[in-house]
């Protein structure tokens, strides 16, 4: 029920959509007797997407989640396990096409062959599958094996969980499949602005990780203020912003991590 009501929830309130439909509505509005109410809508959509298109506000909301789990020092004792979270491959599009095709995470999916390759006892998991509501799609991990086989990693060094179709998920079942046991080293890899929520899972889970943050969005510096950024970026920062905020109150309110903000 909480994966069917998260889908529905973003489905609706996706920044730039939802200022668009509003939009929309305040026009339609000008046309009745609800015009001067119509002018309204309009007015705010416009602000709203000015604000959001012409300003630095993803980089504003990105900026606290890409901090919050600076990556490791280098000299941390050699790892169990490497997890790598699912959301790298877009999994429709490369079915469409027969070849695996990556997103802008796709830092997770490259990082966890690096790390394979500096720990080489270390098992590489991936947890990922379908994450589509009324579709059954094809399960990420399917995509992700046949990427990493591709670029030289050993079958018999890889895991993959294919059932979880959120980061709950992923953590549960990744838990229960590793069976991580007490003094082991584990590496969680995600995108940096997804960090957060994704260490407060795994903690609430009993399943201590060390977050290797990857797949940043920001300069991390003064550049994401004064250099002017594509739309496209800016629409893909305000989403994830917006999304992983409203993901880290969801979760907590579900009690599905430690903290409200999990920190180091």
């Amino acid at each position: 029920m909480f994966f069917i009501a998260s889908k529905i929830f973003w489905f609706v309130t996706e920044p730039v959509s939802l200022a668009i439909a509003v939009g929309v509505l305040g026009l339609l509005l000008g046309y009745t007797r609800f015009a001067r109410a119509g002018r309204a809508l309009m007015a705010g959509a416009i602000i709203a997407l000015a604000v959001g298109l012409f300003t630095p506000l993803g980089a504003l909301l990105l900026w606290p989640l890409e901090e919050r789990f600076p990556p490791p020092p280098a000299n941390i004792p050699a790892p169990a396990g490497i997890i790598v979270l699912g959301g790298a491959l877009d999994t429709e599009k490369s079915e469409a096409r027969g070849q695996v095709s990556l997103t802008a995470d796709a830092a997770r999916m490259t990082t966890g062959i690096e790390l394979a390759r500096r720990y080489p006892s270390a098992r590489l998991v991936f947890t990922g599958g379908s994450a589509g509501l009324l579709l059954e799609g094809r399960a990420e991990a399917i995509g992700a094996r046949k990427l990493w086989l591709s670029l030289g990693v050993p079958d018999e060094r890889m895991t993959f969980e294919k059932k979880s179709r959120n980061t709950w998920e992923n953590a549960l079942f990744t838990r229960d499949l590793v069976k991580p046991k007490p003094g082991e080293t584990w590496l969680l890899v995600t995108s940096a602005w997804h960090m957060p929520r994704s260490v407060g899972i795994f903690r609430r889970l009993g399943f201590d990780v060390i977050p290797y943050p990857v797949a940043y969005r920001t300069f991390g510096d003064e550049r994401d203020f004064l250099l002017p950024a594509s739309t496209i970026d800016k629409v893909l920062m305000l989403d994830n912003g917006v999304r992983e905020w409203a993901g880290l109150l969801a979760y907590r309110l579900a009690g599905k991590t430690d903290a409200l903000f999990p920190a180091p």
